[in-house]
């Protein structure tokens, strides 16, 4: 049987597509290039179903949602908070999973940051 071999894309629609891209890039720190290749570091994936009805997406309207792993989420968070972005107030530990926490971008995109065990 023929394997997908790993992500190759994730795409957002956005109102304003170059002013959400440096948001990305200005608060995240995600240096794609002009053509939106990123280079990510090797670690590991989720794949994961959720129930429809689930709010852990935030908004219900929002279908995906995108993780990012990070190596401080402490650090992260507090970054995001000093550039104005829209972090969540709680983070969650999850015992031999990590550590996690969100933000929401400004086309109302929430956003998961996890920092692996």
């Amino acid at each position: 049987m023929e394997r997908v071999l790993g992500i190759g894309g994730y795409f957002l629609r956005a109102a304003d597509p170059a002013a959400l891209g440096a948001w990305y890039r200005e608060c995240l720190g995600l240096d794609a290039d002009e053509n939106g290749v990123w280079r990510q570091e090797a670690g590991v994936t989720v794949f994961a179903t959720f129930e429809s009805g689930t709010d852990y997406f935030g908004s219900r309207t929002q279908g995906t949602m995108l993780n990012f792993r990070v190596r401080d989420l402490d650090a992260m968070l507090a970054q995001l908070r000093a550039k104005g972005a829209d972090v969540a107030k709680e983070t969650e530990d999850m015992e031999g999973v990590g550590r996690f926490g969100w933000v929401t971008d400004p086309e109302g995109n929430r956003v998961e940051l996890w920092q692996p065990s």
